[in-house]
């Protein structure tokens, strides 16, 4: 599925554009449905990204399902394989370990366990708590955990644009899209092509451009990163932030890419640091440029350990514009 140029835009949140990225859907398709705990209005989830979709949609295109995140993947599951294109919402991420079974061993692997016949076009939503002091069952980056498995695609957005867009591609996409929201980005403001905005899988978007090492992110990293660039301004460093939007599919070459350009890397992220996502892409990028670095790539991500209630402590194991900095200035540093 490719982008759509348009016309205009409109400033708005990621929550709004997440809301009217599923309000073109339902009005586009009869196929597309919600379903989801306490999705219908008035309570609209519990970070209200369907507000007023069952007023103008109907009941029967938002459906409110009990509490069981097993009963919401295999109901979305079973209509997908059926022909429906449904939208489940998987409350806080650290809640679809009960749905992993469903996800990973039927939906993930529909498709090639049906020799090609059966498409398994599920989208399952859901969103990352970390940041608000919600604790260590309530605020974990997982999706290292979908990128290990062959046949579910993994989709974190950061920008509203980017949220719009990806959550469109992800429902017509004809495969399951696990879609990784942010809730301490739902707030943040940005202009949204107006009408069928869609960005395509696996394209990375170079959110800052730059010349002396690439910081490689995705979600609430890429905010951590431009920090992190504004400041490491005065030290006269030009660093690069490239948004991967899609971790399956992996957009590498635009990786390599930039990183042949700087000879240097950052990758950061807030899963955890050990195996997650930038022990791939580190890898990949000293396989693709072995002789070309100027520095061994570095990684930042979230510290080996539950994540904590307290926030001065939450804050303690996450990353952020500081230790992406401090990263950086080592990798420079490094090669000088």
């Amino acid at each position: 599925m490719t982008a759509v140029t348009e016309t205009g835009t409109k400033t708005m949140t990621v929550l709004a554009a997440l809301n009217a990225a599923l309000d073109e859907a339902l009005a586009e398709d009869e196929r597309v449905f919600l379903l989801g705990e306490d999705l219908a209005d008035p309570a609209s989830g519990v970070n209200h990204v369907s507000s007023g979709l069952s007023t103008k949609h109907g009941a029967d295109r938002v459906l409110n399902t009990p509490i069981s995140e097993a009963a919401i993947a295999g109901a979305a599951i079973g209509a997908a394989i059926e022909g429906r294109l449904p939208v489940a919402e998987i409350m806080i991420m650290d809640f679809i370990g009960i749905a992993v079974d469903q996800i990973v061993n039927l939906a993930a692997k529909a498709r090639f366990t049906s020799a090609g016949r059966t498409p398994c076009p599920v989208t399952i939503r859901t969103a990352s708590f970390g940041g608000l002091g919600s604790g260590a069952t309530h605020s974990q980056s997982l999706e290292a955990w979908f990128m290990h498995m062959p046949g579910i695609k993994v989709v974190v957005p950061s920008t509203p644009a980017d949220a719009k867009g990806l959550l469109k591609a992800a429902i017509f996409d004809p495969d399951p899209v696990l879609f990784l929201e942010t809730t301490a980005l739902y707030g943040k403001r940005g202009p949204v092509p107006t009408g069928n905005h869609v960005v395509e899988f696996g394209k990375a978007d170079i959110k800052r451009a730059g010349s002396d090492v690439t910081v490689v992110t995705y979600g609430r990293g890429v905010y951590d990163a431009l920090d992190a660039a504004t400041a490491l301004e005065a030290d006269g460093i030009d660093v690069e932030v490239l948004d991967l939007r899609t971790l399956v599919p992996l957009d590498m070459p635009a990786v390599l890419e930039s990183v042949g350009r700087t000879a240097r890397a950052v990758v950061a992220h807030y899963a955890v640091e050990f195996a997650g996502p930038g022990a791939e892409i580190a890898a990949q990028i000293n396989t693709g440029l072995f002789g070309q670095l100027r520095a061994p790539v570095a990684r930042v991500g979230s510290r080996f350990r539950p994540i904590p209630a307290a926030k001065d402590l939450e804050a303690a194991v996450y990353p952020n514009a500081d230790r992406i900095a401090a990263a950086v200035r080592a990798t420079v540093g490094y090669s000088k």
